[in-house]
């Protein structure tokens, strides 16, 4: 078998997967303030129609245009590596793949929604995109997506990250874009948050908060909102993982994986290489789906399935979603884009439905499964993508208990070439785990307690 598995780029999806037209209990609505379901038409000051029209599609394929191609072309296909060095390491039966998203040119899986929302608000004539970022990958894939199609971007960084991942910034304004810590005093919003607490870390929902109410308040109409995670049609665009691994694993011989494990933060690389397997699964395939967490931040795995805000100033629908609480503000844990309150609808459902299974891991066990990974496979990878390692050794482990042969499927997110400094902290003991106090959940969670309730209903068949 070969070490990588290369598609052609004649061979690239001309479709993206959306799971929403497949779940076996339908996705809940959003809503309003009010409670009621929101109109397509209430979210077109923070987006544009061409890619709300993608939001609130049931269809389950939806068209990649060729102009959308033309700028994945730059690195997509990516490969699907065999990690045979680990195998080899772990002296396990199983044989292991990775798909390498960190060969992006911003280092991430990122990219593959921040050319396609560029473009759809390029052509809806949109002049700048506002956004957050946590770590600073997405900001930097929409800063990297700006420059591409010509539009100005801003992003709103938050400041435990902006402080710590300096050279993100720099990657950010290199392409163009401007770069601020969140919270900051360019918003109404911010302004609240640093009256409230002027050494607040902040988090990805106050960064949220800020960029949103810029989109909005702009005057002349020319500025709108991007996100790089939650949203359907962020989980859409990011699907284009998942179907080229399903490709590449028939090309290897394999007709299909027995685990596929990806890291959860919003849910997007998560969601990009899972939903075209767990649209297998409904259709009666046995796969173990596993999304990992962190246990400092555990949404799904201690969360509440709630309707819940998006942002801490309550400028987002109304979402139903497993939720720390809007009001949650993360630890600082060097894994910044896992610590968001929430996860995606479409995420959450599935995990409701049982065809998704959560878990949460440590962050040392995570960077000492990066660091074995590191020493085998010879990437260093991002602290979110250590997630998904972490768990991969505990499957690669527990065949090799078992003595069974599986395959299991990691989603490699990103490089961690820009993270170095939480490295350096585990090398030097500087690193503890945090477990999130049962206190402290009960607390954030108190903001969700007179919000609607969603279904809980499924099927039973997982």
């Amino acid at each position: 078998m070969s070490y990588k598995i290369f598609l052609d780029e004649d061979e690239i999806p001309r479709k993206w997967y959306n799971l929403a037209a497949d779940l076996p209990s339908p996705l809940q609505p959003p809503l309003g303030p009010d409670g009621n379901p929101i109109s397509p038409d209430m979210l077109a000051p923070v987006f544009p129609m061409n890619l709300i029209e993608q939001e609130v599609s049931s269809e389950r394929w939806i068209d990649i245009p060729e102009g959308v191609l033309e700028l994945l072309y730059r690195w997509r296909p990516s490969p699907l590596v065999r990690a045979v060095h680990l195998e080899k390491a772990l002296g396990t039966p199983a044989k292991i793949f990775f798909k390498n998203e960190s060969l992006s040119p911003a280092g991430s899986h990122k990219p593959n929604t921040a050319v396609v929302q560029a473009w759809y608000n390029k052509e809806f004539g949109i002049k700048k995109l506002t956004t957050e970022t946590g770590a600073g990958q997405w900001g930097s894939a929409l800063a990297f997506a700006s420059a591409l199609v010509g539009l100005e971007c801003k992003v709103y960084m938050v400041r435990i990250s902006f402080d710590q991942k300096p050279f993100r910034k720099l990657m950010m304004e290199t392409w163009g874009a401007t770069c601020i810590a969140s919270p900051s005093n360019q918003t109404q919003a911010g302004k609240a948050f640093l009256e409230k607490d002027p050494n607040t870390p902040g988090s990805l929902g106050m960064a949220i908060s800020e960029a949103v109410e810029e989109a909005v308040t702009d005057s002349s109409g020319q500025t709108r909102y991007s996100l790089g995670s939650v949203l359907n049609h962020v989980m859409l665009h990011q699907t284009i993982i998942g179907l080229e691994t399903q490709k590449q694993l028939k090309k290897a011989g394999i007709k299909k994986p027995d685990v596929v494990i990806a890291c959860a933060g919003g849910g997007s690389n998560f969601a990009g290489l899972a939903f075209p397997f767990v649209s297998d699964k409904i259709s009666g395939q046995d796969i173990d789906i596993l999304a990992v967490e962190p246990s400092s931040c555990p949404t799904m795995t201690r969360g509440e399935f709630a309707y819940d805000f998006g942002d801490v100033a309550k400028m987002t629908p109304l979402l139903p979603m497993h939720s720390l609480g809007h009001d949650f503000v993360p630890p600082p844990i060097h894994a910044g884009g896992l610590r968001y309150h929430g996860m995606a609808p479409l995420v959450s459902q599935a995990i409701v439905e049982g065809l998704v299974t959560p878990k949460s891991i440590h962050q040392l066990e995570c960077y000492q499964a990066a660091m074995t990974f590191a020493k085998t496979e010879g990437i260093i990878v991002a602290p979110e993508t250590s997630h998904a390692i972490a768990c991969t050794i505990q499957e690669a482990n527990k065949a090799k208990e078992e003595g069974k042969e599986k395959v299991i499927v990691f989603n490699l997110s990103g490089h961690g070439l820009m993270d170095l400094r939480g490295y350096d902290d585990f090398l030097n003991n500087n690193l503890k785990d945090y477990e999130l106090p049962q206190a402290d959940l009960e607390k954030s969670s108190a903001c969700m307690s007179d919000l609607p309730k969603p279904s809980t209903a499924k099927t039973g068949k997982w």
